[in-house]
């Protein structure tokens, strides 16, 4: 597994909203890339799913395991897998920080969204 470079985590960290676009069923088409608003937390990038684990996507990529990720019109080969409790408190933070005064970000710090946390590798 690759890591990301130092340029990619701050455009990532600096723009809005990364696109996820988890493989399909069969592991090649990718899917529609959807909305996502992503934080990195001690080199690590995280999303979650604002409708919790019932998400389409979120079920795509934890099933499929790959596919890619577009930020700043640059597209990504990506893994993804559950991040479960691990820095909770801090990616709630980004949240606030990254998107200050957004209706949005208590959503996003709620109980279904922690749970659908997803980490995003580069591969």
């Amino acid at each position: 597994m690759s890591a990301w470079t130092a340029e990619q985590l701050e455009t990532i960290a600096t723009t809005q909203d990364l696109f996820v676009a988890p493989f399909r069923e069969d592991g090649t088409t990718y899917g529609t890339d959807t909305q996502t608003w992503a934080l990195v937390v001690g080199g690590t990038v995280y999303v979650r799913a604002a409708n919790g684990p019932e998400s389409r996507w979120y079920q795509a990529a934890l099933a499929q395991g790959a596919g890619r990720v577009r930020v700043a019109d640059a597209y990504y080969d990506v893994t993804f897998e559950a991040a479960g409790p691990e820095n909770e408190a801090e990616i709630d933070a980004a949240y606030e920080a990254k998107y200050p005064g957004s209706s949005a970000v208590p959503i996003m710090q709620g109980a279904g969204p922690k749970s659908a946390t997803v980490r995003i590798s580069p591969r």
